[in-house]
């Protein structure tokens, strides 16, 4: 598969994920409240897993791509392209959502309203610290790509693959919306915070550098309890495949 398709893939994925994950909060959140808030997101990527996993492993977050490379199950060649379409994805789905929201009774402001993006702070849902919505962001991206790591490796029953995560992305929503909106991806983050411009662009570099460093963190230990899932180019020799390991996320 190029690296073009797996692009376009993972742009489409993430785009969805903003959609449908942040689009909960921002046009039903007041009727469906953080349990339904926390379940669209695990809908958003149980469903992508399930649609793009074959074609880039649908990791649709630049925290889990860098923690599949930290555990050497993604090509770090790969990674800058990977990261770029899931950034688009999630401008772009925050661009579609603000037009959906525009057309609520009154309009929609998202310098007022926020768009669903994440903060700390006075920014923060229950006014939590910037050390605890630091922390909570660390600690949740570590496990949910532990639990990426884990259920899609070469031992794991693959097929429940997208199960776990997508349960395991409604769980981190469940702890932590009420601290930071959860963030636990980058370009869930951009997208949103780029239309809201102000607070949320400068509060921005917490929701790269927490879910960045969560991520390296769960694959680096992934990488300890399992080397060999390790990637491997082919050895010196007649021409043939790397030996590879799926990184279906």
């Amino acid at each position: 598969m190029s690296i073009g398709r797996k692009a376009i893939a993972e742009a489409v994925g993430t785009c969805w994920l903003v959609l449908g994950g942040v689009g909960s909060a921002v046009i039903a959140g007041e009727k469906i409240g953080n349990h339904g808030v926390a379940f669209a997101f695990g809908l958003t990527v149980l469903t992508m897993a399930y649609t793009f996993g074959h074609i880039s492993g649908a990791h649709l977050n630049p925290a889990v791509t860098v923690g599949l490379a930290a555990a050497g199950r993604f090509p770090r060649v790969d990674v800058l392209p990977y990261v770029m379409a899931q950034l688009v994805g999630g401008f772009v789905g925050a661009g579609l959502l603000l037009i959906i929201a525009r057309g609520m009774p009154g309009g929609y402001d998202p310098t007022v309203s926020g768009l669903g993006a994440n903060g700390y702070g006075a920014h923060s849902p229950d006014g939590y610290s910037a050390a605890a919505a630091f922390f909570v962001e660390v600690v949740m991206t570590f496990f949910f790509v532990v639990v990426i790591l884990g259920a899609t490796s070469k031992r794991a029953m693959n097929t429940f693959g997208g199960l776990a995560i997508g349960f395991c992305l409604t769980l981190v929503h469940l702890v932590a919306l009420p601290i930071t909106n959860t963030s636990v991806n980058p370009a869930r983050s951009t997208g949103p915070a780029l239309f809201v411009g102000g607070w949320a662009l400068a509060q921005l570099w917490m929701f790269w550098v927490a879910p960045l460093l969560g991520a390296a963190l769960a694959g680096l230990t992934a990488r300890a309890l399992e080397p060999d899932q390790v990637l491997r180019k082919a050895r010196p020799g007649p021409p043939g495949p790397a030996e590879e390991v799926p990184t279906r996320a």
